[in-house]
């Protein structure tokens, strides 16, 4: 068995913003395993400033995979705990070694038979711009939209405001998505103005490490939050549990790129399931590599929730997709690509 990578910079094809900033280019790793002539590709999806794993020896730590790629799984599991995203594109790569084609996790939605519901999300911007956005998946036939908040708060209010006294909680699903936006005495605000809009659930009103004030938070807020950032860095089962008992959130938001890919979510899936903890799935900015397997796992969890799922569509110079947007349905259409970067 043998190994080796590319990078790759993926280009947005309008500047997309976040209260971390404006996103223009995203960087990313394709990993590619050979064995008897077979081949698997894996998709290692740094964020950066935001992935766990973000550190100056990424590509070093990338290197050492492939020449250490013969080694026991469970070996490389525990050398690569600290690199969640290299981890993660390895597990896809073994799988789609194992299946071939663009399979990960056969099922009948690599069928083509059944979707996946997914959410429409909006990105910030000025205001024209998100209303813009909004109209286009209302046109598509989107039931659960995602709003990026946390920047403008007046106008994003706004924003939803007119959106809830056209759409009822039972004809339009709203989601919000801080990213940390807030401090605490802010959040108790916007967390009742939430409220009284029926939101479904907010994203990480507050910055990811303050466990004492988001248990408070989530502990008294009359709309239900949910951790994202939170899980970035938490390792060791032992904690995952202790975070999820300590915060006792509503719903824990899993982006298997940042969170240690399959088993990593799977651990967080369990331990939210025995605490009745509400979970779904996000994607982050993978390229239609990572979106395909992550798309492909999402299906095997069987969560009938709207999932945070993108469509590959942010980025000029995307990877061929198999992944195909009808309305907001997400199916799988298989035509036997191949990459060819070598």
């Amino acid at each position: 068995m043998t190994a080796k990578y590319f990078r790759y910079l993926l280009q947005f094809k309008r500047p997309s913003g976040t209260s971390r900033g404006v996103l223009y280019k995203k960087e990313t790793f394709i990993l590619e395993i050979s064995e008897n002539d077979k081949k698997g590709i894996g998709e290692c999806a740094i964020f950066r400033g935001l992935s766990f794993d973000d550190r100056p020896d990424y590509e070093e730590k990338l290197q050492w995979l492939c020449e250490n790629i013969q080694q026991d799984t469970e070996y490389l599991k525990g050398e690569l705990k600290a690199f969640p995203s290299i981890w993660f594109g390895y597990e896809q790569a073994v799988l789609n070694l194992k299946h071939g084609d663009n399979l990960y996790l056969p099922s009948q939605f690599t069928k083509g038979d059944t979707p996946i519901i997914i959410n429409g999300l909006i990105w910030m911007g000025d205001i024209g711009y998100m209303e813009e956005q909004i109209q286009d998946k209302l046109d598509q036939g989107f039931h659960c939209i995602k709003l990026k908040i946390g920047v403008d708060w007046e106008s994003e209010h706004d924003i939803l405001q007119k959106l809830r006294k056209k759409f009822s909680k039972e004809k339009l699903e709203l989601r919000v998505d801080a990213n940390g936006g807030f401090v605490t005495d802010e959040a108790k605000v916007v967390l009742q103005q939430l409220a009284d809009l029926q939101i479904h659930s907010i994203e990480q009103p507050i910055k990811a490490g303050n466990w004492k004030d988001m248990a408070e938070l989530c502990a008294q807020s009359p709309t239900p939050i949910a951790l994202d950032e939170e899980l970035i860095g938490i390792i060791e089962l032992p904690e995952k549990k202790e975070l999820l008992q300590t915060i006792k959130p509503q719903y824990i938001i899993l982006k298997p790129s940042l969170v240690g890919g399959f088993t990593g979510s799977d651990e967080w899936i369990s331990l939210a399931e025995e605490l009745g903890i509400k979970w779904w799935i996000t994607s982050a900015l993978e390229s239609n590599i990572g979106l395909n397997a992550i798309a492909q796992y999402t299906y095997t969890k069987n969560n009938n929730m709207p999932q945070g799922l993108g469509t590959g569509g942010l980025f000029t110079n995307n990877f061929h997709s198999e992944l195909e947007l009808q309305g907001e349905e997400l199916f799988f259409k298989n035509s036997s690509f191949k990459i060819d970067r070598f």
